[in-house]
C-alpha cells in the first residue's frame, strides 16, 4: 500500500536510535500522546504503554498530529513491567528511571551509554516509580528544580530526557542533529 511505501521510505531516510521508552505507568491520554509525538520527533525506536488502543482515541490523535503513524507502539502491562525490564536488561539495555530518589543522578552529570542502548522508564503521574520498579533500575535521573513545585508534568520531563539523550548520542558520535532526523 501507499502508506507502506511512505513508512519504508522514511524509515530509509530517518533512522531509529536505541532509544526505548516506557509510559505503561502513565495513564493520561494527553501525557502519553504528547510522548508518542516527542518520541516520533526524536527518532524513538519505540514508545511502550500499557493499552495500544489508546492510538485510536480521538485526543491522542489530536495531541500527537498523526505521531503514531510513524511510531513503533507496543503494549505492556503494569503488571508485566518488572519482567519486560528484566528482558530489555538481558538485551543489553540499560534501564534509565526518570525519578527523584535519594540516590538519583543529576541529568546535568548523567551520561548515557556509549552504545546508545536505553530503555527509560517514566513514573507515574503525581506518584513517580512504584519502589518494586526501581531495584530494576541500572540508573536513576533527576531534573534538578529550583521553584516552590516539586515535580513536572510528566510528558514534560520525558521529553527533556529524551533531549538530553539525542544532545549526548550526536555529541558521542561527533554528528550534528540537522534538524531532518536522527543524527548524522
Amino acid at each position: 500500500s501507499l502508506l507502506n511505501k511512505i513508512h519504508s521510505k522514511r524509515s530509509d531516510v530517518v533512522p531509529k536510535t536505541d532509544l526505548i521508552v516506557v509510559a505503561s505507568l502513565v495513564d493520561k491520554v494527553p501525557n502519553i500522546a504528547g510522548l508518542c509525538r516527542t518520541c516520533e520527533i526524536f527518532s524513538a525506536k519505540e514508545l511502550v504503554v500499557s493499552n495500544a488502543k489508546i492510538v485510536n482515541d480521538a485526543l491522542f490523535k489530536s495531541v500527537s498530529v498523526g505521531a503514531a503513524d510513524w511510531m513503533n507502539i507496543s503494549q505492556v502491562l503494569q503488571e508485566d513491567l518488572f519482567d519486560y525490564l528484566l528482558n530489555m536488561k538481558s538485551k543489553g539495555y540499560k534501564i534509565i528511571g526518570l525519578e527523584q530518589t535519594s540516590k538519583s543522578k543529576s541529568i546535568f552529570k548523567y551520561k548515557f551509554p556509549i552504545d546508545g542502548k536505553v530503555v527509560i522508564l517514566l513514573g507515574i503521574e503525581s506518584e513517580g516509580i512504584p519502589a518494586g520498579l526501581l531495584q530494576v533500575l541500572d540508573d536513576c535521573v533527576e531534573i534538578p528544580q529550583f521553584g516552590i513545585l516539586r515535580s513536572l508534568n510528566v510528558h514534560v520531563s520525558g521529553a527533556i530526557l529524551i533531549w538530553e539523550y539525542i544532545k549526548q548520542l550526536a555529541m558521542k558520535s561527533d554528528n550534528t542533529i540537522t534538524g531532518t532526523g536522527a543524527p548524522n
